[in-house]
């Protein structure tokens, strides 16, 4: 293998050495292979069109369609422009009563580079666990339901956040999703994510001929230029965890006016919500700094907050146990460990996982890079996301059929609330 990282000329047969041991109710995960096996060609081919249409957020009508029809094709009950006009919403029920799995499907992609986060993974990844969910519930006569969301705007529109707060999460006992990334090879993450706050910095100045007379001028640009230095001198003064990055953006510029109006995009993350919004402290004194010192006004908005993700215990345990005894490693320290995801909001609000999966990636090929891009598309990266589709959907199965092991997980969500700084 060229290094740590799974690479394209890496051989995607030699896997990690499987532990000893019985997973939990066999019979449950054999349907579970079996019906995700089935499927494949249908989830690749539903992956690869996705992938070749790719939709900014809140402008998923393409992926809205294509999931929708292919959820009824295969027995699910559909709402279409679910709360959002791009959402959706795909359930099953069997029998009477029992409990009730969520999972989340991704559909946005990214400006000018495409998929470049692997959303069209993402994506059938939901399908394939909801549908073997189906299945065993099926074939086994397990009663419960199984609730399939398609959620638009992960990309900076927080689109979790706003369907949960329309109810469209009320009903789950527990919710499911996962992410590529580059990592060792078949490997599935049980990292975290950062805390993320969006900022908008506006600052105000005067014109003025930047020829004939400068010093009548306030130059907003200056402000903005001043700030970003401002930042990153403080980067020698934050700890490594921690990111700062940030945008210029102007209007109607010209060399020979001094600009009156520039605006700067923000983000600021940090490994809990707590350290972030200490850290954003700091920042937004570099701001007020350039205001100060340009003899600018400035305005500083604080937008949407994302939580880090509160992996739970319970859930992750039994995944790793899945995985590590019929599919390969697990780690701590890859997935989007640095990244940052809506779904984080979702796990301080109710039971979650979100475990990264690694997929072959060129170097300098990872997240949100036109190498990455062309890494969700291959076979390979299809593959290992069918297998961490067959892990999540056997964690699923077990809420739906062990209830002392879903009072575990709820009990693990409320402790971890606790502690929580």
């Amino acid at each position: 293998m060229s290094g740590t990282v799974w690479r394209p000329e890496d051989d995607p047969k030699i896997r990690p050495p499987l532990h000893v041991g019985e997973v939990y109710r066999p019979d449950i995960l054999n349907v579970i292979e079996s019906s995700i096996d089935g499927l494949s060609e249908e989830l690749r081919a539903l992956s690869l069109n996705i992938h070749d249409h790719p939709e900014l957020k809140f402008e998923e009508k393409y992926a809205h369609d294509a999931y929708t029809v292919f959820m009824e094709k295969h027995g699910f009950t559909v709402t279409r422009n679910y709360h959002l006009e791009t959402a959706w919403v795909a359930t099953y029920t069997h029998g009477q009563g029992g409990r009730i799995l969520g999972v989340n499907s991704e559909m946005d992609a990214l400006p000018g580079i495409g998929h470049a986060c692997g959303h069209n993974l993402i994506g059938i990844s939901g399908v394939a666990v909801a549908l073997a969910a189906k299945a065993a519930m099926e074939n086994l006569n397990i009663d419960g339901k199984v609730i399939l969301l398609g959620t638009p705007a992960e990309e900076g529109g927080f689109g979790k956040v706003m369907l949960y707060e329309k109810g469209a999460y009320d009903e789950m006992d527990v919710c499911l999703m996962c992410h590529p990334a580059p990592g060792p090879r078949h490997s599935i993450s049980l990292s975290g994510c950062l805390a993320i706050s969006r900022i908008t910095v506006e600052y105000e100045g005067h014109t003025a001929h930047a020829g004939l007379s400068p010093w009548e001028g306030q130059n907003a640009l200056d402000a903005a230029v001043l700030a970003y230095n401002n930042v990153s001198l403080l980067r020698q003064q934050i700890k490594p965890t921690h990111r700062v990055h940030g945008i210029f953006e102007g209007k109607d510029w010209a060399p020979n006016i001094i600009p009156d109006h520039a605006i700067m995009q923000w983000l600021v993350r940090a490994p809990t919500t707590a350290e972030m919004e200490d850290t954003r402290k700091r920042v937004v004194a570099c701001f007020e700094a350039a205001a100060l010192a340009s003899g600018c006004k400035v305005k500083v908005t604080i937008g949407s907050i994302g939580n880090e993700i509160r992996q739970n215990k319970a859930l992750g345990d039994e995944l790793a146990d899945v995985v590590l005894k019929r599919y390969g490693a697990i780690d701590y320290e890859w997935g989007i460990k640095s990244a940052s995801t809506d779904f984080g909001n979702i796990t301080y609000l109710m039971p979650g996982l979100h475990p990264g999966f690694s997929i072959p990636t060129i170097p300098d090929g990872g997240n949100h890079t036109p190498g990455f891009t062309e890494a969700a598309r291959s076979e390979a990266s299809h593959n290992a996301c069918l297998v961490v589709s067959k892990a999540l959907a056997a964690v699923g199965m077990r809420v739906l059929t062990d209830e002392a092991f879903l009072q575990k997980v709820k009990n693990t969500f409320e402790e971890d609330k606790n502690q929580r700084v």
